[in-house]
């Protein structure tokens, strides 16, 4: 191979390349982006009466981003959030099966990019190991949702959201003198960009969070 033949030539390509890139991206970039608000907006802005209706109808548009955009984990990620949300505002038996449908999305995810989204998956997963009834109920392992929540923490160790399900995590198992530093750490979190209203809802779960753990350690 002559070197300087190809240095122009593989710089044009490179260039392609990365063009094309940006071009791919940006579909699933907004549709992402376009899940993540709407989220955000149910999560944090409408009345705990009326989630579950919205949350159905964003896991419907939640699982079109997953089929237009195969073998991407980001999709397959927020629409679990979706529908594990869902699962949390409608309650009772009825959501069993919605976490079970979450947690095959989020297996699916973790599969393709397990880092992707800085971890959310194995997060998320484990807040649902945690949060469902164990057998023979559901299918919920302290153990599992331990060893999960701390490879997401691993991964985004200044992140709000895994120091905060953590902390959680740690606070419902009777430990919150543990959970007290990484409550803590959750506050001191960098802003993430477009994410505002998620940050403030977050932050605000959080000192209650801090509030509660630092009470039972007196």
């Amino acid at each position: 191979m002559n070197l300087r033949f190809h240095v122009r030539t593989l710089g044009a390509v490179l260039v392609l390349a990365f063009a094309t890139t940006a071009v791919r991206a940006a579909p699933i970039d907004d549709a992402v982006a376009e899940l993540q608000r709407e989220w955000e907006t149910i999560a944090y802005k409408v009345p705990p009466a009326q989630r579950s209706d919205r949350y159905e109808a964003l896991a419907t548009r939640a699982h079109q981003a997953s089929v237009a955009h195969p073998g991407r984990a980001e999709p397959l990620i927020w629409e679990g959030i979706v529908v594990s949300s869902w699962a949390g505002a409608k309650g009772g038996l009825g959501a069993l099966s919605l976490a079970k449908q979450a947690r095959g999305l989020y297996e699916s995810a973790l599969k393709i990019r397990p880092e992707a989204l800085e971890g959310s998956a194995l997060n998320s997963l484990g807040v649902l190991y945690y949060k469902v009834p164990a057998w023979p109920i559901g299918f919920g392992d302290k153990a599992r949702a331990q060893d999960l929540l701390q490879q997401a923490l691993a991964i985004n160790p200044k992140g709000i959201d895994p120091n905060y399900f953590y902390g959680d995590f740690l606070v419902e198992a009777g430990r919150p003198q543990e959970a007290i530093p990484l409550l803590e750490r959750a506050l001191q979190a960098p802003a993430r960009a477009g994410r505002e209203l998620a940050d403030a809802g977050r932050r605000d779960e959080v000192r209650g969070l801090l509030e509660r753990a630092r009470a039972q350690t007196r």
